[in-house]
Parts: C-alpha cells; structure tokens; sequence
C-alpha cells in the first residue's frame, strides 16, 4: 500500500463492447423497420392503402400511398406533433424533479 489517494480509473474493454453492442442494436432496429416497411409496400400490391412513418430524433419522415394516403399522412404528421410535445412536457417535469 502506497496510500496514494490519487488513483486514475482505469478503462476496461468491456465499455467498447458495451457501446458497439448498442450501436449494433440501433442498426439492427433501423434494418428491421426498413425491412418491415418494404414488406408492407410490396403485400400492398399498388392495390390499396399504405402509410409509413420514419422518426430520425424529434423529426418524421412521412409516405402514404393510396386512395386514402392524405389521411393516413395527416394522421401521422399530428401523431408525430404530439409525441414531441408529449416529449418536451415529459423533459420539463423530469427537470422540475430534479432528475
């Protein structure tokens, strides 16, 4: 024992794994919406109806194909407004607790 309290942490390569693991995870979920999109679109056949929402952080990306793609894009534009307002009131009681 030295009694040096000065002690520099030391990093292990367990935090590398840890962190590319989640990217991997995040990949995985962008390839399986992707996927599961284009299989929608092609069980649509261009017969029917077909909509789509893509959240990239706060922002939507919105496609609607169909007789009743306007509809089904407005729905998602406001399901989108209100999940960032729901996001933003959620954000200011967590500071409001102090969390």
């Amino acid at each position: 024992m030295t009694g040096n309290a000065e002690e520099e942490p030391q990093s292990t390569a367990e935090e590398g794994i840890t962190v590319s693991k989640f990217f991997l995870f995040l990949l995985l979920g962008f390839v399986f919406v992707f996927v599961g999109v284009i299989i929608i679109f092609i069980a649509a056949g261009g017969s029917g109806n077909f909509g789509a929402v893509i959240f990239i952080g706060p922002i939507p990306i919105v496609i609607g194909a169909g007789t009743d793609g306007i509809l089904i894009i407005l729905l998602s534009v406001i399901l989108a407004v209100l999940s960032v307002v729901v996001f933003v009131v959620m954000k200011r009681r967590m500071r409001s607790f102090g969390c």
